[in-house]
Parts: C-alpha cells; structure tokens; sequence
C-alpha cells in the first residue's frame, strides 16, 4: 500500500528581539549637535518623529543584529546551532562586498568550535521592504521542508550615511539605527504566515537612492589626484522626491493590503494589529484613516526611533510582544513600501 508525503509545515515566528544603540538624540539635540537649521516642530509636523537612535564610531550595522538575534533565538526556545540558515535585510551593510550575514554568522559564534555550524548567508537589499522580502523567503524555504528554523534580521546604520547638514536635513531628519529580528519556524499547528504579497515598480528607482557606489562610472568612485576617492553631495547621500514617494508609498501599501484581504477573503476588522512600516507618521495615519483602521490597532514607534527602513517591522513585533499586545490568536496585517520602489505585505496568525 502507497501511502502519501507527509503534509509540509507551516511557517510561523517563533521569537522576536530588537536592540538600537544607547545614544538618544531628540529633536532639538539633533539640531543642535550638527547644527541643522531645523525644529522640533518642523520634524514632528513633517515626521511624527521626537528622538532617534544613533551609533557610535566603529559600530557596524552586524553588531547591531548580534543584540537582537540573540534575544530572538532565546525566545524561540533553540540554540543557535539549530538554525538552518540566515537572512539579513539591510541597505547599509557594513561594507560594498561580502554582505553582513556572513559577519552575523561569525559574531553569533557559529563558525568555531566543536558545534560549528556553516549555515547559509542571504543578503536582501530591498530597503525598508527589505524585512517583508526576508520573511517571504524564510516561510517559503520552512514551509518547503528544507529549513527548520531561520534567523531573519532587518538592521540598519543610517547614522554614518546622512547629510547631517541645513542642506540634507529632509532627508537626515528621518532615520535612525537599529536592528530587529526575528526566528521562523516550523510547525504543524495551524498558525503562522498565511501569505505574503511582495511587488516592486523599477521605473521610480531613482526617486528615492543613493548613488555612491556608482559601477557604470570609471572608477566607480571618482579620484583626485592622489587616487583618493571624492563623490559629490548628490551622489554621496541619498535623496529622495518627497511628494512622488508620499504618493506611490500610500497607493501601493493599501493596494497591497487589499490584495492580502482579498485573497484570504479577510476584512479590516479580522485584523487584531497592523504594523506598518515606520517611515512617516504622516503616511501611516492618511493610510489608517483611508481604510477605516481604528487607532487602536495601529502600531506606531517612529516617534522613539525615526525610519530603522528594513528594522522597523520586526522591532515592532518584538515590542509588541513585550508590551503583551502581540500575543497567540492574534491577526497580524504588515505592510511596507521603500525605495525601488518596492512594497509588501503578510498576513500572520500568531
């Protein structure tokens, strides 16, 4: 008698953790400290943002992920050597070339001693969709039966990259460092991700980038007369068209949310959270009110943190689960758009 393959796992995030640097700079500290002609009113009246996070000198964006790795894996109930393989999200990697996971995986000790364990490293460069991107591929590659646990992080160092100048102070007001991971896991319970919804629209790739490491260029980074490479401000930090992104982040999140609702044949109101990628108050709130989400479900730290791009979903998991909002039963509705441009979203049962 023929009997059938056993039915695959679902994929559900076992343990959460965040970390951000200790360094706080408010508002008007941030002024003050650069000296950016700026105010606390005019960033929280464009933002919604009161303080962010910022790295100190010789902080790469991996250690950030160690912190937050370590705390999801323990609350995951695993050790690090059962884990199957690592995504990291991040636009600011700690060099051009290898990515951070492979330094991740070396910090995290699972590359010495008798219990090595040479897990796969994957890098994803899809900015602040980077996190949905990530946990699209870890549900994928769990509910295939190839992996059992994946490590999925979403870290940033915007610190060390911004025009902390009158000049880039649309730009640098908004981001702030810190990394947020996440453990997904298998399991035959019925919970876990019921989908995810990725797009992305190539012809807007210029309106929000950074184009400092430039390949089509001879060298890629343009030299003085010592060899020494010099990049002009415009290539050297990013910039953004504020409107056109304002616009196209609001249309394609609720686009992408509705795509979600319809294909599981969901409404707004079987949604017990929303998290939303935190890039700007201003969005987040005209998206909540378009689509009649009540404030209390909507999730919100930008205002402590600023835009962490591919960090701020899974740190608004793991705050959610400390905070006892985020708990087994719960529905969970994410969205992010970002540079690209590029959007999700994923519907989890916890």
């Amino acid at each position: 008698m023929v009997t059938g393959a056993p039915p695959l796992p679902n994929a559900f995030i076992s343990g959460s953790g965040f970390y951000v640097p200790p360094r706080v700079l408010d508002n008007e500290t941030f002024a003050k400290t650069y000296g950016i002609d700026t105010t606390h009113e005019w960033i929280v009246k464009r933002t919604g943002i009161e303080e962010r996070r910022f790295s100190d000198e010789g902080v790469a964006t991996s250690d950030l992920a160690v912190p937050a790795a370590e705390q999801a894996i323990e609350r995951a109930g695993i050790s690090k050597t059962d884990l199957d393989m690592i995504i990291f999200a991040t636009l600011s990697p700690d060099h051009a070339f290898p990515g951070s996971g492979v330094y991740l995986q070396e910090k995290l000790g699972l590359c010495s001693g008798e219990q090595a364990k040479f897990v796969p490293a994957l890098d994803v460069r899809n900015q602040c969709s980077g996190f949905l991107y990530s946990l699209a591929t870890a549900s994928s590659m769990v509910q295939s039966g190839n992996c059992k646990h994946v490590l999925v992080v979403g870290a940033e160092t915007h610190s060390a990259a911004l025009d902390l100048t009158t000049r880039g102070r649309t730009v640098s007001s908004l981001f702030g460092d810190g990394a947020g991971a996440v453990v997904v896991s298998a399991t035959e319970e019925d919970r876990g991700v019921r989908g995810w919804y990725l797009g992305a629209d190539g012809r807007f790739a210029d309106a929000l980038s950074q184009k400092v490491w430039d390949i089509k260029k001879r060298p890629f980074i343009p030299q003085n007369e010592e060899g020494v490479g010099q990049a002009q401000p415009d290539h050297m930090f990013a910039t953004m068209d504020g409107k056109l992104v304002f616009r196209n982040a609001v249309e394609r999140m609720i686009r992408v949310l509705m795509e979600a609702f319809n294909d599981l044949s969901l409404t707004r109101d079987d949604i017990d959270l929303f998290l939303f990628h935190q890039a700007n108050m201003r969005i987040n709130q005209y998206i909540a009110d378009q689509v009649g989400i009540p404030e209390d479900r909507l999730v919100h730290n930008i205002q402590r943190y600023g835009n962490t791009t591919a960090a701020t979903i899974p740190i608004l998991i793991a705050e959610a689960e400390r905070d006892g909002r985020l708990v087994p039963g719960k529905k969970v509705a994410m969205v992010a758009f970002g540079s690209g441009f590029t959007w999700g979203a994923a519907i989890v049962d916890w």
